[in-house]
């Protein structure tokens, strides 16, 4: 082994802690990651780079659990397994951390240029940039770090400038003016995904908008009183019978407050049933009243905007807004509003009654409001019309599209197809500038007359210009902008002579968070196709979120966040590996369970306890495959070609998952294996029976399942293929089973009847009070001719695991007895002596009734729609499973009480 660092015996206890400190290194280290196989089949999955500010979180832990479960897989199987790692510079996160550290020693960015501001955040990123890929380390995440990627390197720049100058020169970026999310507090432009909504308590206001004409008014409702300073229009549905008279005569409103007149429109945005049917139409500040002014009419460029940068009242481009209202804040301003339509006497009081009855007034109605904020500013978002960078998405979405309908993009699980295909077709324009200092800066210049130029270096864009004088854009671009060209761009690509980007584009498989399905995944599908003519994978699989116990999301506001690397402290990194790994089931959301976790590592120090059963009786692995063979041994005995059949299945079980990206099968079938098949069977079946072959074939067995789990739990199985043989790799670049064996369905049938009847005499015992060391007489008359052969072959079995005596092939005694079934046989148990049957019938039948009882009370209780509609939803779930408890309890008591006859 490389740098060989195994040690000769195995710990009397597993703990993980040192292990996989021990093994990470020893990986990384040797460059096993990606060992060199120049001529092998390459396989390349990138992961979703965090941000360089960021630190691990449990979602981070699914989904890079599941990378490395496949990565792991198909390095085991041979191939040039590169999977790319790397950071994503997060430009509003990173500058806020940055300006914070400054806050706090009372300085600030704008003491700076924007070129020393820079310089802050390198050295920022130098001394605490790297905390998260730490923490993916102690993840197990075998990622090849040797080509660790930053979206900001200086390749990555590059190929990130090219892009925007080629989609500019075809047309497919430009400058245009529209609303988009403006966060007040950082005075930029936003994605949708930094959005998060909160509901909010907030009010519901009715005015009164006179007609032009004096002939009355029309009534509107608005959560943002403070807006109508900048209203363009009001809307009515075409087929409201109230307005169309308004609509035929061209009926105009003067607004309140600043005399502005605007037209009466129609437009389907406008509800008959909601409210009075009318809406106020404020296109520069709402994104619904945007498309609504675009369809009346008004460009883009003649929307009002009464809003700067910071949200507080500016004068709108006619001028009307009366000067005691500009400079306030929006929210002072939507006070101010209400405060003088009040006075002016148009607000319609919303009116409510008290406790005798009374009409009581109030200023607006209370209204529980969807209210959009700033992820990392924290304040409320303001839809703000600006002059920004867009890219023509809707083009780019076609060839994507194509690609996942015939098939060179497959999305797992295909139900996601669906919302795929319904946001591409209605996707909007993309809007990739962000009012920032830190991030790749836009290459266009701006001479004084306003005409652009964008070109890759400020000398071709002098040269476009001739002698104009020129200033460069402000903005940076968007961080989803740049990692939309990951898939390529970390290969080398513009440089189209790299050998990596040659072999390993397009990429094999994205593992993905359904959340950034449209903000990452369809906008690497987009740059991908139209630069590289291919798609950037061949594979979409979309996992869920990882939620709190009992189904909320997670969030810090709620306190149910689980930290993951506590719970790596606390159980190790293969048991939280394991647990994720079960419980991702074709994108559904994962329930944290802590004692899932914990039995995850039970499950390892079982393998561990195994494994040193193994060495102490001197079972070694490596004896098969010195010389790269991984056949299984020859076998004769039928519990050793039964466990080599159990290896046969298994593998095959785990490849068929593997290639239906099922992670659930394929733990849940590693799992099954281990635990039952070798742990609790094979092992006990041997016991006393070590003779060379079955040495041989235990400890190959004991080989295939540490390759088997390898990529599930990488640190106990290192551990273990160290310490329990001879070993001329390291057990990462192993290689993957092919026992070169079939199912021996003779021995399979042999050892089943066995285990069948050991686990049903032992739970029939259980149920009647019996001491499982009891050893009992046994009857069986008339057995079939492959029965009694088996009884024949497998004494020892009988005797030490069934604890019977031997068992007689004739009719039992009269007398009371128990039937104990196996295979196609149905064995007497004499009780008579063994236990007091009529105390045993009093105890049965006692428990049966309290179960019965307890199960039929529930049941009525069940079937009440008032409880189950009214009652607290955990007081229904826990009635339920009170219920289907006492269920099986009722079972398990009559089938007693049915063998006592």
């Amino acid at each position: 082994m490389t740098d060989q660092i195994a040690e000769p015996a195995l710990d009397k206890t597993f703990d993980p802690a040192g292990i996989e400190a021990k093994w990470y290194a020893h990986w990384e280290q040797n460059n096993l990651f990606r060992p060199e196989r120049p001529d092998a089949q390459p396989f390349t999955i990138v992961n979703p780079p965090p941000n360089v500010t960021g630190s691990l979180h449990i979602g981070h832990a699914l989904d890079n659990t599941l990378q490395d479960v496949v990565i792991r897989y198909e390095r085991l199987r041979g191939k040039d397994a590169l999977w790319v790692v790397g950071t994503d510079h997060a430009g509003i996160a990173t500058q806020m951390v940055v300006e914070r550290q400054m806050e706090a020693k009372q300085d600030k960015r704008t003491n700076y240029t924007r070129e020393q501001f820079i310089e802050k955040v390198w050295e920022w990123k130098a001394e605490s940039g790297g905390t998260i890929t730490g923490q993916l380390r102690r993840l197990g995440c075998s990622m090849d770090w040797s080509r660790e990627q930053f979206t900001m390197d200086p390749h990555f720049t590059k190929a990130v400038v090219k892009v925007f100058v080629d989609l500019h020169r075809q047309g497919l970026i430009y400058r245009d003016k529209r609303l988009v999310n403006w966060d007040p507090k950082l005075k930029t432009a936003i994605s949708d995904l930094e959005v998060e909504t909160r509901e909010i308590q907030g009010h519901f206001w009715h005015f009164r908008y006179p007609l032009s004409d004096g002939s009355g008014h029309i009534t509107v409702a608005t959560t943002r009183p403070e807006t109508m300073l900048a209203d363009m229009a009001v809307a009515v549905n075409p087929n409201d019978e109230r307005y169309k008279p308004l609509l035929e005569r061209g009926a105009t409103v003067t607004l309140p407050i600043t005399g502005r007149e605007i037209p009466i429109v129609a437009d389907e945005h406008a509800d008959p049933e909601l409210g009075s049917g009318a809406v106020k139409i404020t296109p520069g500040h709402d994104f619904n009243d945007f498309e609504v002014g675009k369809r009346a009419g008004i460009e883009a460029r003649d929307m009002l905007n009464m809003l700067d940068a910071e949200a507080k009242v500016c004068q709108t481009a006619d001028g009307l807004i009366p000067h005691p209202f500009l400079g306030l804040d929006r929210f002072e301003a939507r006070a101010a509003v209400v405060a003088e339509m009040k006075e002016l006497g148009l607000l319609i009081p919303h009116v409510t009654k008290d406790k005798e009855g009374n009409p009581v007034e109030h200023d607006a109605e209370p209204r529980t409001i969807a209210t959009p904020y700033g992820d990392r500013g924290g304040v409320v978002i303001e839809p703000w019309l600006t002059d920004q960078w867009y890219v023509d998405a809707a083009t780019l979405a076609i060839p994507p599209m194509e690609a996942v309908r015939n098939g060179s993009i497959e999305i797992v699980p295909k139900s996601w197809e669906k919302t795929f295909f319904n946001w591409m077709e209605n996707i909007q324009p993309w809007c990739v500038s962000r009012q920032l200092w830190w991030g790749h800066r836009i290459p266009a210049w701006y001479s004084e007359d306003g005409e652009i130029f964008v070109a890759e270096t400020e000398e071709e864009a002098q040269a476009l210009a001739g002698n104009k004088a020129l200033t460069r854009d402000s903005d940076v671009l968007d961080t989803w902008f740049s990692s939309a060209l990951w898939p390529f761009a970390t290969l080398g690509w513009p440089d189209q002579d790299s050998a990596l980007l040659a072999k390993h584009y397009p990429n094999d498989l994205l593992v993905s968070g359904f959340d950034i399905l449209f903000f990452w995944d369809a906008r690497m599908a987009m740059q991908g196709i139209h630069f590289m003519k291919e798609v950037p994978w061949k594979r979409l699989y979309l996992h869920g979120l990882v939620r709190a116990a009992d189904g909320q999301k997670m969030s810090k506001s709620k306190g149910n966040v689980v930290d993951p690397l506590g719970l790596i402290d606390q159980y190790g990194a293969d048991a939280l590996r394991f647990f994720m790994t079960a419980m991702e089931s074709q994108g559904r959301d994962v329930k944290m369970d802590e004692k899932r976790v914990e039995g995850y590592r039970n499950f390892a120090t079982k393998l561990w306890n195994a494994a040193r059963f193994c060495q102490a009786n001197g079972i070694i692995g490596g004896i098969v495959g010195r010389e790269g063979s991984i056949a299984a041994p020859k076998a004769t005995s039928a519990v050793n070609r039964w466990i080599i059949g159990e290896v046969v299945e298994t593998v095959a079980a785990l490849d068929r998952a593997m290639a239906d990206l099922r992670f659930d099968a394929a733990a849940n079938a590693i799992y099954h294996f281990v635990w039952n098949q070798f742990c609790d069977w094979y092992i006990e079946l041997i016991k006393g029976q070590f003779d060379d072959e079955t040495k041989a074939v235990a400890g190959w067995v004991l080989d295939q399942i540490l390759v088997m789990l390898h990529p599930f739990m990488p640190f106990v199985t290192e551990e273990l293929w160290s310490k329990t043989g001879e070993r001329a790799h390291e057990l990462i670049v192993a290689a993957w089973p092919a026992p070169e064996a079939a199912v021996d369905a003779g021995a399979k049938a042999e050892v089943e009847w066995l285990i069948a009847l050991v686990g049903n005499l032992r739970g029939a015992k259980a149920e009647l009070g019996i001491s499982p060391g009891a050893r009992l007489s046994a009857y069986l008359a008339d057995p079939s001719a492959e029965t009694r052969a088996i009884i024949e072959r497998n004494p020892a079995v009988v005797d030490r695991l069934a604890r019977l005596e031997p068992i007689r092939f004739e009719a039992a005694p009269a007398g009371a007895a128990m039937q104990v079934g196996a295979g196609d046989a149905m064995l007497a148990i004499p009780l008579e002596g063994v236990i007091d049957i009529a105390a045993e019938k009093a105890r049965l039948e006692k428990a049966l009734a309290t179960s019965a009882k307890e199960r039929d009370s529930l049941g009525k209780r069940l079937e009440n729609p008032a409880f189950v509609e009214k009652a607290k939803p955990e007081a229904v779930e826990k009635a339920k499973a009170d219920h289907a408890a006492h269920s099986a309890e009722a079972e398990r008591l009559a089938a007693a009480l049915a063998r006592l006859g």
